[in-house]
């Protein structure tokens, strides 16, 4: 797949490929049931419920993607079986789908080969060892299983495990930054994970924070509580925001405006703040969301001193070229999560991030401009991260 793919087309190839998946494994498991000894009838309830208990699963998982779900505070227990569930078995399945394909691939190509150059005259053996009969299918059944141990683990432990990620970068006045981005507020991240967080952040001293959009996952009833939380860091110079494209798909402007002005936390759209200090002046600018919003990068500079060191807000990272043209010393960004899950191979990472964008995460540096990309705090349509921890960006400036 070329970079630059375009988004729609990427979750059309996965939601086909997750649909084949639940059909793979179903006949998959019914050629199994019915190869086992007993009475037609239990088989046959056996393929039902195995049916039944794909076709459940995936469709709540359908559901909880598609439609703004509110019960944050349901109990432990539940929250696993109704949300974490259907979320661990959609992933895990598409990955054990594939890996039993190709096991089955390659297994069917053996068996052609060994026809085409099997000598007839040979001494067949009657039947397979029975010890390599069970060892195959034990080796099979792990390779089945292995994508679902790592999807629960992406999900209930990766996904939750947030990590500093500390930078040192010249900016032109000496400060401590802290970015929070992407923490997708909702079923997945819960009030007291994001409490978790703001504590961490705390613990820093940092001088600023700023936070670079998509506060909710899909219900703007988390928005509030999201803000309410950002609201309890401590930070000299304040807090500084910008929106992300989930609070232009679920949200109503005059609302979002609303929250953040209750909270005290400025909502920089294509406009600027000039902040002094002992240390030096600076200003944090911020525009809209490149794609969803109405972004104006000229409008959030405008009247800014040239020889100003500028800290830009972005949420998606794309803006770096422009940001590089006008000598803006540091662009902060996020969106991509780094891919959630990522594959790192000694010729580099392999992650949808990489497919979407030249920018997936970490930092990017273009004619003395630099641009940090985070991979944040949530998830988005799947709760899994794997080799990409949920990142809190410690960012000492200078």
């Amino acid at each position: 797949m070329a970079r630059g793919m375009n988004f729609a087309t990427i979750m059309l190839i996965f939601t086909n490929l997750a649909v084949l998946s639940q059909l793979y494994l179903f006949l998959r498991a019914r050629r199994a049931i019915k190869s086992l000894p007993g009475p037609n009838l239990f088989k046959f309830g056996a393929i039902v419920l195995v049916g039944m208990s794909i076709l459940l699963l995936f469709a709540a998982n359908r559901y909880i993607m598609s439609y703004p779900i509110t019960l944050s505070h349901a109990p432990t227990a539940a929250r696993l079986c109704l949300f974490y569930l259907p979320a661990v078995w959609t992933f895990g399945s598409i990955l054990s789908a594939l890996m039993l394909f190709l096991f089955d691939s390659f297994t069917g190509l053996g068996r052609v080969i060994y026809r085409i150059f099997h000598n007839p005259r040979r001494k067949e053996l009657s039947s397979m060892n029975p010890g390599r009969r069970h060892f195959l299918r034990v080796g099979v059944s792990g390779l089945a299983s292995t994508p679902f141990v790592l999807s629960g683990y992406g999900a209930l432990y990766a996904g939750k495990a947030f990590k500093v990620r500390e930078l040192a970068l010249s900016f032109g006045c000496s400060l401590r930054v802290v970015q929070l981005t992407d923490i997708h507020a909702g079923i997945y991240m819960t009030r007291k994970d994001i409490r978790q967080v703001t504590d961490r952040v705390n613990a820093l001293q940092p001088d600023l924070l700023v936070l670079t959009g998509d506060y909710i996952s899909n219900s703007m009833e988390f928005l509030s509580g999201c803000i309410e939380e950002m609201a309890r860091v401590r930070a000299p110079y304040g807090a500084f925001a910008t929106l992300g494209n989930h609070e232009h798909w679920y949200g109503e402007p005059r609302h979002i405006q609303a929250v953040f002005s209750h909270y005290r936390i400025p909502l920089l759209q294509n406009t600027h703040r000039v902040i002094r200090t002992a240390r030096g002046v600076f200003a944090v600018a911020g525009i809209d969301d490149l794609r969803s919003g109405h972004p104006d990068l000229d409008a959030a500079l405008h009247g800014l001193d040239s020889n100003m060191p500028v800290l830009l807000l972005s949420h998606r990272p794309e803006i770096f070229p422009q940001a590089a043209a006008h000598g803006i010393p540091l662009t902060l960004a996020g969106h991509y999560h780094g891919g959630q899950v990522k594959l790192s191979l000694p010729s580099g990472d392999i992650s949808l991030a990489a497919l979407l964008t030249p920018y997936p995460a970490g930092l990017y540096r273009s004619n003395g401009s630099q641009l940090y990309v985070s991979s944040g705090i949530g998830t988005t349509f799947t709760p899994v991260r794997l080799n990409v921890p949920p990142e809190i960006t410690l960012l000492h400036l200078d």
